[in-house]
Formats: C-alpha cells, structure tokens, sequence
C-alpha cells in the first residue's frame, strides 16, 4: 500500500541495497524519511515516487536490484514478461497521430478506451497531466513514459500498458529539449504494480540497440515484435 510505513532494513530490502548507503542518503536528506524516536522511517509511496523520478539516472546493475527488490515485496516472478502482457490487443499505435503533449496523452487514452480498458476517461487524462505538471516523464531520449500521478483503483478496468511511435516527433518536455517520438502510457489499478513496471521498461530500454530498433518500427506488430524480443532479452541475461 502507499501508506505503508516502512524501516531502514525494509527500505533496504525493497530498493536491493546495502543498509549503510540507505542510512548515508536519508542522513543527507536524499531521500524522503523522517527520523521517529532516532530511527528513519519511510512513507513506501514517498519511496516509490523518489525512485520513479530519480530513475533514468540510475545505472542497468542499480534497476535490476529494485526490480528484485520490488518484486520479492510485492510477491511478483521477475524471470516473467511483464511489459508485453501488459499491452492489449491492438494496444499499438503506429503511427499515432498526435503533434501536441495533450494529443498524445488523449490519443493513448483513446487507444485504451477502444480496447474497454478506461472507465473513467476525463480523470485518467486529467491525472496524467498532473503527473506531467510535477517533471516530464521524457526522461530517456526519443521516449516519454505518461501516467496517471497515482494509480486508478476504480478508473480503469485491469492494469495495461499502450504504446504509441510518433514518426515526427514532439516536443514532451525532455530536459535537453529534444523530440520524443515514443510513448509507453502506463496504468495500474494498485501500487504494487506501478514501481515494477516502470523499472522492468526502464531496463528493456538500456538494452544495446532497444530504442533505435523500437524507432524504426513501422507497424504495429513489429513494434510488438521489437518489444517482445528486447524485454525476452532482459530476462535471458539474468
């Protein structure tokens, strides 16, 4: 749960690191934790928002320890396809017609709605705008990863994954002010979900190769195909 109040061992465990390197960044206020009676205590939402943002900073060995981390707490199986069981039927857009932020985000809504996925369209768009109002989710060069601020319990049917290749391009708010051209909206009905496949996308696109081949798709199905075989790639090196 997000309000779940978590300790220094739990925090460590759930982030797959040492204990001493917790203890060093939250004494630097790197973190967020409050100190309770001379101990750190975390708010588990605080810690999933602070690892989502702070991501596309972090090195391939550093994902794979938060995946295992998250996935252990969470009781997932991290040696299973994630991102591609995630995206429904006809969940690809190539190419999508979008030239706005706001297009996008409807157009990817819209694509979820055609598979009877969103209940609540107006407060799906309305959340993931605010998200983006906190920092762009054009993190990685040429990619943005749009979602809702918190997750949609009641909002949507099941949790999914659609992606959308904008052959153009658009301005997404990248920080180096470059155009992104590929967009993963992801929806979870529950927390749990969220952090796990934020971190198993971000490791299919460290992949060697992974972004060019997903930019060049110029289908659907090789989209899929692309994404499939990368994040089966992943998987095959642990």
């Amino acid at each position: 749960m997000p309000h779940e109040i978590m300790n220094e061992n739990q925090v460590a465990a759930y982030l797959h690191m040492d204990v001493r390197e917790l203890t060093k960044l939250a004494s630097r206020g790197q973190i967020p934790c409050r100190k309770v009676g001379g101990r750190f205590q975390f708010h588990k939402g605080e810690v999933d928002h602070w690892v989502e943002r702070h991501m596309h900073t972090m090195g391939k060995e550093r994902i794979e320890g938060i995946e295992k981390g998250v996935s252990a707490h969470h009781g997932f199986d991290v040696e299973s396809l994630v991102i591609w069981l995630l995206i429904p039927p006809k969940g690809i857009a190539v190419p999508l017609e979008a030239k706005t932020r706001d297009s996008v985000i409807r157009e990817l809504v819209a694509l979820a709605e055609r598979a009877d996925l969103v209940y609540e369209r107006d407060t799906l768009i309305e959340q993931v705008h605010k998200r983006e109002e906190l920092c762009s989710t054009a993190m990685v060069p040429g990619v943005a990863l749009p979602h809702p601020r918190h997750p949609l319990p009641y909002g949507i049917a099941t949790s999914f994954v659609v992606v959308g290749l904008a052959p153009s391009g658009i301005p997404y708010g990248a920080p180096d002010g470059s155009l992104s051209r590929l967009f993963f909206l992801i929806c979870s009905k529950d927390d749990r979900t969220h952090l796990h496949v934020l971190a198993r996308l971000a490791l299919v696109l460290q992949e060697k190769g992974a972004v060019d081949d997903l930019l060049s798709a110029q289908a659907p199905d090789e989209l899929g195909a692309l994404l499939a075989q990368h994040e089966q790639a992943v998987l095959g090196k642990r």
